[in-house]
């Protein structure tokens, strides 16, 4: 089956509504002042995905871990955070979440970088967005700039994302 068979498919199969949750790691912004946040529940409401949690927490590792799960209890299929990707001691975001992901997607994040080059140069280099699975959930973790967050949404999360949860919970043998 070609790709855009399985798109198709994935459509039909899948409910228009994904439940989805945005998380901010941040020790300096409020929740007034996460503009990333809001970019995300903005552009998925947008397109009709159901923005079930919203936090922002400060990117410690214990929090995150704790709600990454608590999010999974509340029945999302999609999580998306922001912030804690890049290389500065404080940024625990992606080895908490890279150490609880079951199968990863490595093109997400080979991607996310080459359309940063693109954009913005070398400096694509400093961010470690990742994505995966956990608990048959799908994760992304984005840079908490807003540009980084509207490109790897308009370009990349978006245009796929009810195909990949259809992915995370197709039986074998479809498609």
């Amino acid at each position: 089956m070609g790709y855009q068979n399985h798109q198709e498919q994935a459509h039909q199969a899948m409910p228009p509504t994904l439940r989805c949750g945005v998380l901010t790691m941040s020790d300096t912004r409020t929740m007034e002042q996460d503009s990333s946040g809001h970019t995300i529940q903005t552009a998925l409401h947008q397109n009709g995905h159901h923005v079930v949690r919203y936090e922002l927490i400060p990117d410690d590792p214990v929090q995150i871990a704790e709600q990454v799960h608590r999010y999974i209890e509340a029945g999302c299929q999609v999580i998306i955070t922001n912030g804690g990707t890049g290389i500065a001691q404080r940024d625990t975001t992606i080895d908490v979440i890279e150490q609880l992901l079951e199968k990863r997607l490595p093109g997400f994040g080979e991607l996310f970088r080459m359309l940063s080059y693109v954009e913005i140069g070398a400096g694509a280099m400093l961010s470690r967005a990742t994505a995966g699975v956990y608990q048959g959930v799908l994760i992304f973790c984005l840079p908490g700039s807003s540009g980084a967050v509207r490109l790897a949404l308009e370009k990349l999360i978006l245009p796929e994302l009810t195909h990949l949860v259809w992915e995370t919970v197709r039986s074998e043998g479809t498609g």
